[in-house]
């Protein structure tokens, strides 16, 4: 379908800035400045100047300024667009086919610094757009091939293979940065005992410690900061790990995995059914039946109660019962023998750290050695495939054992504090949680009716706590 053709006197600039850098080096001002002084010379009036930096044409990622573009030619704005070079229009065969759809009926000049002129009205002209495209699209393959190996060679010697700066480490990614390591190490501690990434990330905010980038922490930016490999001197490629990093290590191997499974866990993971907005919720135990005891109100103002919901057993105020098992719990805390009852646990006897390690390593190297005889052809592919899952299973059961390694205890800033209830005080819900269900068993029973002795209307023999320690 023809169009009525636009006034091949109103045009517009298109320049763009990949992160490839193409095009010279040329930035978007200079793209701009060398296009005007071509509508200069052809007698053109610009109408207007369209943008997109640090977009390439070749990722296939929408470039609004570009989309604009094409919708202003498909409403006649303009009847021509001039840019630097035609790369910089596109890269991708399919792109270049919407631009002629666009251009060719409406009889759109296009006009280049570097390339000429593109004459999309003729047949000849097309193909010359779609050779000049092509050879576009092979400079960007070679080019991405090239990265590509450099960033293989730099994984097979342990080296870091370039981004932006990782947090905890300088540009050069080697380098550490003690202050931002110790964050790390003080993060992943308190993940292990219990704390929510959410009340970490607010903390950190409080405190002025920001991101690489100068950026605020959230939740999700901070638990991807804490889930990388390269925290346990672990090589990331193509997103998986491709063993051990040049630099050095800002938490334990058995830590990193640790935390790695607490922060995959699906049950950490907030909906509207499972955050627990109450201290005792899903872990005090009713002390008939055994169920946990759920939260609920009645309404109306009335106080908020513990109850066992299924078979109706038990129920106690909430306020009440959760200041008598905290009392009980910084009760403890205090007594002389508690910083041996609740330190920090060791790793589990039938957990060998060492053992898996060394199966970690040879699993490693077993993968590393079948991709060099696969590619040197002496195994075929169903020989590759067979040890390859052999290799990766026994990596898969040595990840397990070390994700169980470690565990920190909940109490440890508990203990031997100038002032146990202030620092009880500065914990969030979770990490309050945590405590409980590390340091205690609480069975809750039916409470005597009436005034109990002492003239209080609560009822102490009606809570029995099992300490775990």
């Amino acid at each position: 379908m023809r169009h009525e053709p636009a006034d091949p006197q109103l045009a517009c600039i298109y320049c763009r800035m990949s992160e490839d850098r193409e095009g010279g080096g040329l930035g978007i001002d200079r793209q701009r400045e060398d296009c005007e002084k071509l509508a200069q010379q052809l007698g053109l009036t610009i109408v207007r100047v369209y943008a997109d930096n640090d977009l390439s044409a070749y990722s296939g990622k929408p470039r609004p300024d570009y989309q604009r573009m094409l919708d202003a030619i498909r409403n006649g704005t303009h009847g021509a667009v001039i840019a630097w070079h035609t790369d910089r229009l596109h890269r991708s065969p399919r792109e270049l086919e919407e631009y002629i759809d666009v251009c060719e009926p409406r009889s759109v000049q296009t006009r280049t610094v570097k390339a000429g002129a593109l004459d999309l009205t003729t047949a000849t002209g097309r193909m010359i757009a779609r050779q000049l495209g092509v050879q576009a699209r092979y400079e960007v393959e070679r080019m991405i091939e090239r990265q590509r190996r450099a960033r293989d060679q730099k994984v097979q010697r342990g080296e870091w293979s370039g981004g932006p700066r990782p947090y905890g480490w300088k540009a050069d990614g080697i380098t550490p940065v003690p202050e931002e390591i110790a964050v790390i190490q003080e993060v992943t501690e308190a993940v292990l005992a219990g704390a929510s990434i959410r009340s970490l990330a607010i903390s950190l905010n409080d405190r002025g410690l920001l991101t690489s980038t100068g950026a605020q922490w959230d939740g999700g930016t901070l638990a991807r900061m804490l889930k990388r490999p390269r925290n346990a001197g672990i090589l990331q490629h193509r997103g998986e790990e491709a063993g051990p990093a040049q630099w050095d290590a800002a938490v334990g191997e058995p830590a990193w995995r640790s935390l790695r499974a607490v922060l995959d866990d699906p049950s950490r993971i907030p909906t509207a059914s499972n955050v627990r907005k109450y201290l005792g919720s899903g872990l005090y135990l009713c002390g008939v039946c055994g169920r946990h005891l759920t939260s609920f109100t009645h309404g109306n103002g009335r106080p908020m109660k513990y109850a066992c919901r299924k078979n109706g057993c038990v129920m106690r105020d909430l306020v009440k019962l959760d200041k008598w098992v905290q009392a009980h719990l910084l009760q403890r805390l205090q007594e002389p023998d508690a910083a041996d009852l609740f330190a920090a646990p060791e790793a589990s006897e039938a957990v060998d750290v060492r053992q898996a390690q060394t199966d970690l390593r040879a699993a490693r190297e077993s993968l590393d050695q079948l991709a060099i005889s696969f590619g040197a052809g002496e195994i075929d592919m169903q020989e590759w495939r067979v040890a390859r899952e052999s290799a990766r299973s026994r990596k898969a059961k040595a990840e397990a054992i070390l994700s169980t390694a470690v565990a920190v205890s909940p109490l440890a800033d508990l203990l031997g504090v100038p002032d146990v209830e202030d620092a009880w005080r500065q914990r969030d819900l979770p990490q309050r949680r945590a405590a409980i269900d590390f340091a205690m068993t609480v069975h809750v029973l039916p409470a005597r009716s009436g005034r109990q002795r002492g003239g209080a209307y609560w009822d102490p023999d009606g809570v029995r706590i099992e300490w775990k320690k």
